[in-house]
């Protein structure tokens, strides 16, 4: 106590500094789906990628990436799903990737709003092909605060829900600390014991991708901190199909949160929530070495609502 009471009183005496936000320009142009990029109200450019089916698609998929991750990272899951009738977007979310002021905290609402948009734009290209939204962690908070009825259903791949109500008080006392003493210190996270994945030569390969952020501004984790608030309270009011993938060695998003959305979302009647726990699966359940089962048990969920569960892939233990 003494040592949290002489943080406090140096807070007091140094002043307090402010989370740094992104402003968006307003409202200047319209909004288009490019072939390499989405132009949003605002004249921001989010840069778009695409996998194609061979053969007219039967499901439309948009992927949003997770924290300092960017669109890449879904060439698999892009290039399995079009080769299963589906066409694949995927766009680098605001401050991600090669956008403009990447590193930067954009907003979370500016991010929904982004996803809401580009769902419009995508629906009115393929008016008659259902839409399926796919977030991988910070994706998968996006996820869940932008779903609406332009959607046939909601994929959840490790969703960013632990809430600060979820962490350890030190957690939020350090975080609440240093967003207002040094927002825009970064943290590369060296020393902390944590294994994103199993797979060692994608990871490698991932940690030399000069579009992936190594170093993360305070001010980005504090922001990225109210995003998840935001989509565990929003859980309750789904409205939509979901599945819900989740790894047991997760290492970035514990299992709690996970559970507890798992155990008080999807209260609406006639809507139905698939969850899905890999026992031998990380974080980058879609880049692990086992991947292709995860993959499998996506299109088979959009295919046919139905997991092919196996004893690898039960469903979620929270017990």
């Amino acid at each position: 106590m003494k040592y949290i009471f002489t943080l406090l009183i140096s807070l007091q005496i140094s002043g307090c500094a402010s989370p740094y936000i992104v402003p968006s320009q307003g409202e200047t142009t319209r909004p288009t789906l490019h072939a390499d990029h989405i132009l949003m109200r605002d004249g921001f450019k989010l840069p778009l990628r695409v996998w194609k089916s061979a053969i007219p698609p039967t499901a439309i998929v948009l992927a949003l990436h997770g924290m300092n991750d960017y669109s890449r990272v879904f060439e698999k899951t892009g290039t399995h799903l079009s080769k299963k009738t589906m066409l694949v977007y995927a766009y680098d979310q605001r401050g991600f990737g090669s956008t403009a002021k990447a590193g930067y905290w954009h907003g979370s609402q500016q991010m929904i709003d982004d996803a809401i948009l580009a769902i419009a734009l995508l629906k009115q290209r393929h008016p008659k092909i259902p839409l399926y939204l796919l977030g991988e962690s910070m994706g998968g908070a996006v996820t869940l605060l932008a779903q609406n009825a332009h959607l046939a259903g909601t994929i959840l791949v490790a969703p960013a829900v632990w809430s600060r109500a979820s962490m350890p008080w030190y957690q939020r006392l350090g975080l609440w600390f240093a967003v207002r003493t040094v927002p825009d210190k970064k943290l590369t996270g060296k020393g902390l014991d944590i294994q994103p994945t199993d797979n060692v030569d994608m990871l490698r390969a991932w940690s030399r991708d000069p579009l992936v952020i190594k170093a993360t501004r305070v001010d980005a984790l504090y922001g990225v901190s109210n995003l998840m608030d935001s989509a565990a309270e929003i859980a309750l009011n789904q409205t939509v199909d979901t599945l819900l993938l989740y790894g047991m060695n997760d290492d970035i998003i514990p299992k709690n949160p996970v559970c507890q959305l798992a155990a008080s979302a999807f209260i609406h009647p006639g809507r139905k929530l698939d969850t899905v726990h890999y026992t031998m699966g990380y974080h980058m359940l879609t880049r692990d070495l086992q991947a292709e089962e995860v993959l499998n048990d996506i299109t088979s969920w959009i295919q046919n609502r139905e997991i092919l569960r196996s004893n690898t892939n039960p469903p979620l233990d929270c017990s």
